[in-house]
């Protein structure tokens, strides 16, 4: 029985051994007799700072790519405009200031500033009409439509010229068709000067009544086969540019038209027409009767329908 004793002292002992390691460890779960014996949980590790990252040193071609900011410097700026925005700014504050205290005082201040900015405008628009004397590719009045009467006499008489030229040249595959009614004022004042004009620059006209009748200048006219209500032709007089070879009409105007009006447009039409075929609508003129917004473009109806050959 002796032996028993012994045995016991030596767990004690292993007992004891094994249970130092385990308290160093700290607090955990070794040391909670409450959860028990998990092999499989890993012993907590020691709190402490996180490890800072290592910065990896920029290499010598980045580092020049990139420029300092500091050593950025921006351009400086003319003093006229720094001058310009510093009169743009106290005229538009003392413009504001009279508006909400419209006192003689604040008032003065704003017209005196003004007086000085119109001088500078005055002086610079004197510069430049003598700059743009002397360089004729800057000066406005010899672009476009010239301003003095002697030279817009001379340039009306051009456009007529070439327009009248243009127009002739429609009278080889073009007609007039003019819708009419016997018993309209207007279209008795048209029909003289349509007739005139058409024998002035060798265009045929086509008369087409609309009610039956006629008109002085034109005793035979066409009766009406149905095109007028394929326009839709509401109004009288009415005058068309047909090509009834290509089988396309073109509005021209309606009311009365002076010689000067159907010059204009018709040459506009001819001369704004690719390959000199006139396919497009004419601009109206300023006092003219506006154009119908339905037929703002050549409608295509085929010739026999008319009953015209070209």
């Amino acid at each position: 029985m002796s032996g028993v004793p012994a045995l016991e002292s030596l767990l004690v002992i292993a007992l004891a051994t094994c249970a130092l390691p385990c308290q160093a460890q700290g607090s955990g779960y070794w040391t909670d007799a409450w959860r028990g014996w998990h092999f499989y949980e890993l012993p907590e590790e020691p709190e402490g700072p996180a490890p800072r990252p290592v910065a990896r040193p920029a290499s010598a071609a980045t580092a020049s790519a990139v420029p300092d900011r500091a050593s950025v410097t921006r351009p400086p700026r003319a003093p006229e405009l720094l001058e310009f925005e510093r009169l743009q700014k106290a005229l538009e504050e003392l413009r504001q200031i009279a508006i909400v205290q419209p006192s003689e005082a604040n008032v003065r201040r704003y017209m005196a500033l003004e007086s000085q900015v119109v001088a500078r405008a005055s002086a610079f628009a004197d510069v430049a009409r003598r700059v743009a004397w002397m360089q004729p590719e800057l000066d406005p009045s010899l672009q476009g439509r010239p301003v003095n009467a002697l030279a817009l006499e001379v340039y009306d008489q051009q456009q007529a010229q070439s327009r009248s030229r243009a127009v002739a040249a429609l009278g080889r595959d073009h007609v007039l068709l003019f819708f009419f009614r016997s018993d309209c004022p207007y279209c008795h004042a048209m029909a003289p000067v349509l007739a005139a004009f058409a024998q002035q620059h060798g265009l045929r006209v086509e008369a087409v009544t609309v009610d039956g009748g006629s008109l002085p200048q034109y005793p035979q006219p066409r009766q009406d086969n149905g095109i007028a209500r394929a326009l839709q032709v509401s109004q009288v007089p009415a005058l068309y540019l047909a090509q009834p070879g290509a089988g396309r009409i073109t509005p021209i105007g309606f009311g009365v038209l002076s010689q000067a009006q159907l010059l204009e447009r018709l040459g506009s039409l001819a001369e704004g027409a690719p390959g000199g075929a006139a396919g497009g609508v004419v601009g109206v003129a300023a006092g003219s009767t506006a154009l119908r917004n339905d037929l703002t473009t050549t409608a295509a109806l085929p010739g026999p329908t008319w009953g015209i050959k070209p």
